[in-house]
């Protein structure tokens, strides 16, 4: 019998939301659109070329760690000698709703409504570059109901799950214990590993989509030896909260 959590943490990507229609030169095409400063006359297409190039240089060497989308931004525009009519906060908006708007995981905002029915507190913990700020506005628009006490964004904290530290920091933030506390992603290397390695329980949630998903295989050939929650359908979720005691 498992125990009813005062709070849940969530993940973002492929758990509350996932990035329908995904597409990285729309999201840069929407910024170059704020060119005010531009002395080299740089193309649309070697502007996409320098952000996917660079992006992809930093990826190789930030395993464990995540950057800002503001730093990012600054790095390549300074990099380009190219100056935008937005700020960077309002650049980091207008890529990211460029890239895709967003939608729900099937029936997510129906285990939200559940969550506010039956008092159990909720936040998020995502590995993420874009802003907290940025996140939060996108969880907001597409599931108005929800009430997310804090959400973290990785890149803000440096460090990514399955680090301890942004467990812990979730767990000082809600004023609560390990084991009055879940966690539900869909990744079990950093979802499921990350939450069980700071005694806290984790559920593992595989729901599909209309689209592929882009982080298919990535649970293959792990283990569980510890006690966990693994799930298909929020109705699953919903179905453990009435049972636990």
């Amino acid at each position: 019998m498992l125990k009813k959590p005062k709070m849940i943490l969530f993940d973002y990507g492929h758990t509350l939301l996932y990035e329908n229609h995904h597409d990285v030169e729309r999201g840069n095409r929407a910024i170059y659109q704020c060119i005010t400063k531009n002395p080299k006359n740089i193309s649309f297409e070697e502007f996409n070329r320098v952000i996917i190039d660079t992006f992809a240089k930093i990826s190789e060497c930030r395993t464990g760690i995540d950057i800002n989308e503001d730093d990012f931004l600054r790095l390549v525009l300074e990099y380009l000698d190219i100056g935008l009519s937005v700020s960077l906060e309002e650049a980091e908006r207008m890529i990211w709703r460029g890239i895709s708007e967003g939608k729900i995981m099937p029936k997510a905002d129906k285990m939200i409504d559940c969550l506010n029915e039956n008092g159990i507190r909720m936040a998020v913990i995502s590995n993420l570059c874009w802003s907290s700020k940025a996140l939060r506005e996108r969880l907001d628009r597409l599931l108005p109901r929800n009430r997310f006490e804090f959400v973290i964004a990785s890149g803000e904290y440096i460090l990514k799950k399955p680090d301890r530290m942004l467990f812990e920091i979730a767990l000082n933030k809600a004023g609560l214990s390990a084991d009055e506390v879940w966690y539900c992603g869909d990744s079990i290397a950093a979802d499921v590993y990350g939450a069980h390695g700071a005694d806290i329980f984790p559920v593992l949630y595989e729901g599909e989509t209309d689209e592929p998903n882009p982080f298919a295989g990535q649970n293959d050939g792990y283990e569980l030896p510890f006690a966990h929650l693994r799930i298909t359908d929020w109705d699953e979720l919903i179905t453990e909260l009435k049972r636990a005691q």
